[in-house]
């Protein structure tokens, strides 16, 4: 898998009227945040928005998959992202629409735990 830059390159101007996006790379592709808030993820030509349980019904109105991947033991597994419509290719009112609601879902997310330091380690010096 491969990162689409020019997709990303397009998120970044659409979204530039509500905040600064940034990605890293991971795992074959790209994660997106929106002003430190994750909200998406780019594989290959592919652009894949956060959800939860309080916006799924409006993905699925709109018949957003959701992303699956198949796991090295051949079962299939989810992941709480939805296809972007295809409109969001290039409109940019509607990809700030469906990516907003992305956003709300990724401030929504719990918060990740901190790594805890391992007890009888001193720091690199």
């Amino acid at each position: 898998m491969s990162v689409d830059t020019g997709l990303i390159d397009w998120v970044e101007e659409a979204m530039a009227p509500v905040g600064q996006v940034r990605f890293r790379r991971m795992m074959g592709g790209a994660t997106l945040y929106l002003d430190g808030t994750v909200f998406a993820i780019v594989l290959d030509d592919a652009l894949w928005f956060k959800s939860d349980a309080v916006a799924d019904a409006r993905w699925d109105a709109a018949g957003c998959r959701r992303f699956t991947y198949d796991r090295k033991d051949g079962t299939t597994a989810t992941m709480n992202y939805r296809r972007a419509p295809d409109e969001v290719l290039d409109d940019a009112d509607a990809l700030r629409e469906w990516a907003m609601l992305a956003v709300e879902a990724g401030r929504r997310a719990p918060a990740k735990a901190a790594k805890k330091k391992r007890a009888g380690k001193s720091p690199p010096a």
